[in-house]
């Protein structure tokens, strides 16, 4: 195997789990963040975000010195006399209003990069970004190569979930690589050629497509099953065993077939309004992305319609929220749900008791959680509530004792926003249950 010296610029979510396991898999990874309190966080051993698997990659290759840091973009191009062949960009790509990507941070890592590389190297897109983006880091390289250095933009756009994202890492279901020159596809070869993945090489574009459509896709699964759920609940028919029988087939598939509350987190809300602004942009309407926002907007006021059917008057009342990362095995609050329930519920003057297990330092310092009571553990939330809200499914909370959760709630109503319980053995305790499109 071929080891490469490689800078990978942002250590986020992306970028560190990319740092880490480029440097797991053989190269020499400088990671390159701007933010100091989080490079003494990295340099002192201490991954910053909650991701399974993450914190051994990580020690093991830091130890080992494949992984190393750098505060600025020229330093990491040439750490300790070894010059950069390949930079990754993953830095954030924040939405703005109109639901286009803010590519600033791109464009600022590109002039730096071009200001600074010092012999053939490989700039690659490793954020999610629109089509195009690849053409307009292109032209500001050549506005400031002024030294007329060889270069090759390549997008390899990341398909990394939280949660699994190390695993999602080292045994991809496919690696796209967008090239425009076949020095640019060798090199990017021999990056991933420890990982034996399946390597698809596009244009440019094409391979930009691909991450927003991929991610769309499954986004549109979610709201589809979720717009059956409201159908089921209608008509009085089961929501798992449609989507079981959907599943099945071979066309269709299972996954992504699980009717809850809503989908959340970074990815999918931003890049279906991205999606949904570049096509705009292009001269077509698609309406399809529209009615999937939709779906999940109506879906994550799922809890608090609920809860009002069930309580009758709100005012004064006290909801237990299990469950506040956006998704189980991650920390990551951005556009989690519950934001939407906890926000929902305290509006018509209801009182959160509420826990996560890895997520209540993050949701402590948001401004939708001021004056929520953040509990020791499950049953230290449900004491003295009068309904109970699943919200992120997390495997422990499957394990719940409903038995002793019962006695501890004032009034036995549970809703169950991502269907974890058995219907029937909760009402058979006593509870009023309710289930997303279940009978």
């Amino acid at each position: 195997m071929k080891s490469h010296d490689v800078c990978v610029v942002g250590a986020g979510y992306v970028g560190l789990v990319t740092g880490s396991c480029l440097a797991e898999i053989g190269h020499r990874v400088v990671c390159v963040d701007s933010d100091p309190r989080k490079l003494k966080s990295l340099k002192a051993g201490k991954v910053p975000i909650h991701e399974p698997g993450l914190d051994e990659v990580f020690k093991r290759v830091v130890k080992s010195g494949k992984l190393t840091f750098a505060a600025s973009v020229e330093e990491g191009l040439l750490y300790k006399g070894r010059r950069a062949e390949v930079v990754f960009i993953a830095v954030g790509t924040p939405p703005r209003h109109d639901g286009s990507a803010d590519l600033s941070a791109v464009e600022a890592v590109a002039e730096t990069v071009a200001k600074h590389m010092d012999g053939y190297t490989v700039i690659v897109d490793k954020s999610t970004v629109p089509v195009e983006t690849g053409d307009w880091v292109s032209k500001t390289i050549q506005r400031f190569n002024k030294s007329g250095t060889p270069y090759d933009v390549v997008s390899n756009p990341e398909f990394l979930s939280e949660g699994s994202a190390v695993r999602d890492f080292m045994k991809p279901d496919r690696v796209v690589l967008g090239v425009s020159s076949k020095r640019a596809e060798t090199l990017m070869r021999e990056i991933y050629a420890p990982l034996k993945a399946t390597i698809l090489v596009t244009d440019l574009k094409s391979a930009e497509l691909i991450k927003h459509a991929s991610n769309s896709f499954l986004a549109t699964k979610i709201s589809y099953i979720n717009a059956v759920s409201i159908l089921c609940e209608k008509v009085g028919a089961d929501v798992g065993m449609v989507a079981k029988g959907m599943g099945l087939d071979r066309r269709i598939g299972p996954m992504f077939l699980n009717a809850g509350i809503g989908f959340g987190g970074f990815c999918f809300p931003k890049d279906l309004e991205a999606f949904h602004w570049i096509s705009k942009q292009k001269g077509y309407d698609f309406k399809l992305l529209k009615a999937v926002q939709e779906i999940n907007a109506l879906q994550l006021s799922w809890v608090s319609r609920k809860i009002e059917e069930k309580l009758w008057n709100l005012e004064g009342k006290t909801v237990a929220v299990l469950g506040l990362a956006f998704k189980p095995d991650t920390d990551d609050m951005r556009y989690a749900p519950s934001l939407e329930v906890v926000t929902g519920l305290r509006a018509r003057g209801v009182k959160i008791r509420a826990f996560d297990p890895v997520a209540m330092e993050r949701a402590r310092v948001l401004p939708e959680f001021k004056g929520v009571h953040f509990a020791k553990d499950e049953y230290d939330a449900i004491k003295g509530c009068d309904a109970l809200a699943i919200v992120t499914e997390w495997p422990r909370f499957k394990d719940l004792d409903l038995r002793r959760a019962k006695k501890l709630m004032r009034t036995a109503v549970l809703l169950d926003g991502r269907n974890i319980f058995d219907p029937e053995k909760a009402r058979a305790l006593g509870f009023d249950y309710a289930g997303v499109g279940r009978p």
